[in-house]
């Protein structure tokens, strides 16, 4: 078994440290007082992201996030949308799929979406609520690469909704840069 809270402290710590430096890194993955009392994950998350949010501005802050996704079960899902998209002959023909809807993608109007109705990260478990969508940027990290992986180009992901900051699903739209059916 990993430790997801391990794997985590690592992604942030490398992430913030690519776009600043070490001692900051440190600062915010541990505090500022490194043989400070442990803390459960909720708590660690909740403390990380306010360290984070009051180190860098909101843009930096989701960057940052976006390179904190882990990458876990990428190859099976990776496979999935690369077999809708040989499938389908139009964005509408890939999000109708009966797959692609198991899997929480749909299309509407012509945009493509991809929805949960429960919480996938593991480190969220005993998180009631969070204050910010700091943390949920790590999944639009993730769906990034997963979708420039499938369909060849670059796709930007929004975050609409998110279950921890109170909404009754996450939900993420996927915009691919390019026509991926010529």
């Amino acid at each position: 078994m990993f430790d997801i809270r391990k794997i985590q402290e690592q992604v942030i710590y490398k992430a913030v440290k690519d776009g600043s430096n070490e001692e900051t890194a440190r600062e915010i993955v541990y505090g500022s007082d490194e043989q400070g009392k442990p803390e459960d994950n909720p708590t660690w998350v909740k403390s990380t992201m306010k360290r984070l949010e009051n180190q860098f501005d909101q843009s930096i802050v989701h960057q940052i996030r976006r390179n904190c996704q882990c990458g876990y079960g990428m190859d099976e899902k990776l496979a999935l949308v690369k077999e809708l998209v040989d499938i389908s002959s139009s964005i509408e023909e890939f999000g109708n799929q009966d797959k692609a809807k198991a899997a929480g993608l749909f299309c509407n109007n012509g945009e493509l979406y991809l929805q949960f109705h429960f919480c996938p990260c593991p480190m969220l478990e005993g998180v009631d609520r969070l204050e910010t969508d700091t943390w949920c940027q790590c999944t639009t990290g993730y769906s990034k690469v997963l979708f420039e992986k499938a369909f060849m180009c670059q796709v930007e992901v929004e975050l609409l909704k998110s279950i921890k900051m109170g909404d009754d699903k996450c939900l993420m739209k996927i915009i691919p840069e390019n026509n991926i059916w010529k």
